[in-house]
């Protein structure tokens, strides 16, 4: 499983570099086109596309590095086992979060599939469409780190250490 999370990983990589590359010359051209005074009205509606789905892959990254921003200041101050149970609990609560971003990124994907973009020839579903993929992977995220920290729970009721990074020795 590791190694197709990797290929998945690294895929998302290779889509957030293209998205923002695509994204910078989007915004180039918009800006270098008005100021000639023959501005590309679709660039602002396409940089918004963009921009949207540049979010939601770097949202799946930061979900697969756990790189969230957590403020741990009063959950490393509980005990091992509350410390673990309200871990649990915000684990759920991705779960959850990512079950509804899916429930809610479908609909609004089928409510508008039929409209058109105005200045671009693209369904506004795909706009949308993203928030799905992103809405899979922060439950599936939330789901195998809620299952490690069940097997852990067993292993050892202490909360893993904090790593915290030092000065180079001179």
């Amino acid at each position: 499983m590791t190694r197709w999370s990797r290929l998945f990983d690294r895929l998302m990589e290779v889509i957030a570099a293209i998205l923002i590359v695509a994204l910078l010359v989007v915004v180039t051209l918009g800006i270098v086109t008005r100021a000639l005074g023959e501005p590309l009205i679709w660039t602002d509606e396409v940089s918004r596309f963009l921009m949207l789905w540049v979010a939601v892959t770097g949202w799946i990254l930061a979900s697969r590095r756990r790189a969230h921003i957590r403020i741990r200041f009063f959950h490393d101050m509980l005990p091992a086992r509350s410390w673990r149970s309200a871990e649990a609990i915000m684990q759920l609560a991705m779960i959850v979060f990512g079950g509804l971003t899916v429930w809610y990124g479908v609909h609004l994907v089928e409510a508008n599939h039929d409209l058109e973009a105005t200045t671009v020839p693209l369904s506004m579903g795909l706009l949308y469409a993203p928030m799905v993929l992103a809405g899979i992977v922060t439950a599936l995220q939330g789901l195998s780190e809620f299952v490690g920290n069940l097997r852990n729970w067993r292993n050892s009721p202490h909360p893993p250490v904090a790593v915290t990074l030092q000065e180079p020795a001179e």
